[in-house]
């Protein structure tokens, strides 16, 4: 087993050891540097779900504030859902919520910035994921058909890459 493992692993898996083996990544050495990065997703639904969220009237509160603060709040607590995602310092975390209309939907976009030696793109995800199931869970007594997708990181810059954006489905630089 061992060995097929090793046959893997190269420079650029860098979460895993020498024998092949899960470790967290040594960023010791490298800098800190202002670093940020942009997630989204989007929670299809039917569109008397998305009404109801307009108009203020899920029972259980207002679905756009609540789903901001829990991906602020999913955002904080990454590294303690993933084991070998570093604690960063984060500077700021902004979450935009927007149900849309014309495709049943809402669209979460999360901007994470964090000052540290590895960059805050799980961070991003993290809020913009724990946002649209905020949605979800907010939302699951009228709607059970719900789906979240396309969680993606959209955009980052400030490490070593420089600036990439998503660009048909790959992450490119700027």
């Amino acid at each position: 087993m061992v060995g097929s493992v090793l046959a893997v692993v190269d420079d650029s898996l860098t979460h895993l050891d020498a024998e092949g083996r899960a470790r967290m990544v040594d960023v010791a050495d490298k800098p800190p540097t202002r670093r940020w990065a942009r997630a989204r997703a989007r929670v299809r639904m039917d569109r008397t779900t998305v009404d109801l969220i307009l108009r203020g009237a899920v029972e259980k509160g207002d679905v756009i504030a609540v789903a901001r603060i829990a991906g602020i709040q999913a955002a904080k607590a990454t590294s303690a859902l993933l084991p070998l995602c570093h604690p960063i310092s984060i500077a700021s975390v902004e979450v935009d919520v927007r149900p849309r209309t014309d495709e049943p939907s809402v669209e979460v976009e999360s901007h994470v910035v964090a000052v540290d030696r590895t960059g805050p793109e799980m961070e991003a995800l993290a809020a913009a994921a724990g946002a649209a199931l905020c949605v979800v869970d907010m939302c699951k007594a009228v709607d059970r058909s719900m789906v979240v997708e396309g969680l993606e990181i959209t955009e980052k810059g400030g490490g070593r890459s420089g600036r990439l954006v998503r660009r048909d489905g790959r992450l490119e630089p700027a």
